[in-house]
């Protein structure tokens, strides 16, 4: 079922009149499956369980051990990307989503060759995708902004579509109008999303109500 936040929305709902013109999606656990280990992948680099990974390899005291710890980051991510698989509504939902004319890009915190990866394997009709690789990983809202500005709208007309707390907060830091995507379970902090989304096959109908 899909729903619209109304506590999300009291905050801005200035926003949530805009139209909206474009659309980005995350990438693992929105438009394809995932199954990195990240307990794992901390245990193996020494990250503490409640700590961000990507912040804890940034603040290691030596370029070896920074590369080291990365190194072990990509080897399950190319891991992953191999086994990728397009996730149920999303093919017909993109096809939806292109006859309306409506742009969209990819933005995810994985690094450039996995994405590629990810993206080929599942053919996936979205040729603009930013990784960790050309932008701050989210929450930092450089990516999302960047594409906003090539795409030449206000990122109030982009909405961001992802599975995880991080995304609505790249959304939120960018100004954007938040979806998230909870197929499972829906997460505690869902109450911070403007949108959220059950099936993935319900998206058009969404943008649809707002253009």
């Amino acid at each position: 079922m899909l729903q619209l936040n109304a506590q999300a929305c009291s905050y801005s709902s200035a926003m949530i009149k805009q139209t909206i013109k474009g659309v980005i999606f995350d990438l693992d656990g929105t438009l394809v499956s995932s199954d990195l280990d990240f307990q794992l992948i901390k245990a193996q680099v020494g990250c503490p369980k409640d700590q961000d990974l990507l912040d804890f390899i940034a603040q290691l005291p030596s370029p070896y051990m920074r590369q080291e710890a990365m190194h072990i980051v990509h080897q399950h991510e190319m891991l992953d990307a191999q086994n990728a698989q397009l996730l149920p509504g999303v093919a017909e939902s993109l096809q939806l989503l292109e006859q309306m004319q409506i742009p969209m890009a990819i933005v995810t915190r994985n690094f450039g060759r996995a994405a590629k990866l990810k993206q080929a394997q599942c053919n996936l009709p979205i040729s603009l995708l930013l990784t960790r690789d050309d932008a701050p990983a989210k929450p930092n809202p450089s990516a999302l902004l960047h594409i906003a500005k090539q795409w030449q709208f206000s990122s109030a007309h982009c909405m961001y579509v992802g599975d995880y707390l991080y995304d609505i907060q790249a959304a939120h830091n960018a100004k954007m109008r938040s979806c998230l995507y909870a197929p499972d379970e829906v997460p505690h902090y869902a109450s911070q999303a403007h949108h959220i989304l059950r099936h993935f096959q319900e998206l058009p109908e969404l943008i649809k109500a707002f253009t």
